[in-house]
């Protein structure tokens, strides 16, 4: 890994471990100066409530949609990244926080899912590695080494 993409990863992860909860902080904090304390607390409390119930609800769906995926013998490409956003917005959304819950909604729903999956499969693919010689797509040079032999069941 370069020291470049280190350094990028290192800010990433100050701003989403140090960043993050002290603007969630001061807009807890505003909000609870607009509108009161205990209507703030309210507001986090049932936004974490319906945010559990649009998980739930989709994440079903995601796995069912994987499991007709797998039982139609094709690759669930798709339905394996809507199952991670599912998760990764459900975590966000039962993180307390305006930002948090903000951001789970939009990798939660699936209006604004296919944007994420998109994004989600080109940071992906530009973490590819590919290995020349290996055959596959768009590598016509030899194809990668055979083994050939037979399949022993292991004593019992």
């Amino acid at each position: 890994m370069s020291g470049r993409r280190r350094g990028g990863v290192a800010w990433a992860l100050g701003l989403a471990f140090i960043g993050l909860p002290l603007l969630e902080l001061y807009l807890v904090i505003q909000v609870g100066q607009a509108i009161g304390a205990w209507w703030t607390i309210l507001l986090l409390v049932v936004d974490s409530v319906l945010g559990a119930l649009i998980v739930r609800r989709e994440g079903g769906r995601a796995w069912r949609a994987l499991r007709e995926a797998l039982a139609q013998a094709r690759m669930p490409h798709k339905e394996l990244a809507d199952g991670a956003l599912v998760l990764i917005g459900g975590t966000l959304l039962l993180t307390p926080g305006f930002v948090t819950d903000a951001l789970g909604a939009l990798l939660v729903l699936p209006v604004t899912r296919p944007f994420f999956r998109g994004l989600l499969a080109r940071v992906v693919a530009a973490r590819l590695v590919v290995v020349p010689g290996r055959g596959g797509p768009g590598n016509d040079e030899r194809p990668g080494p055979v083994v050939r032999g037979d399949v022993v069941d292991p004593p019992e």
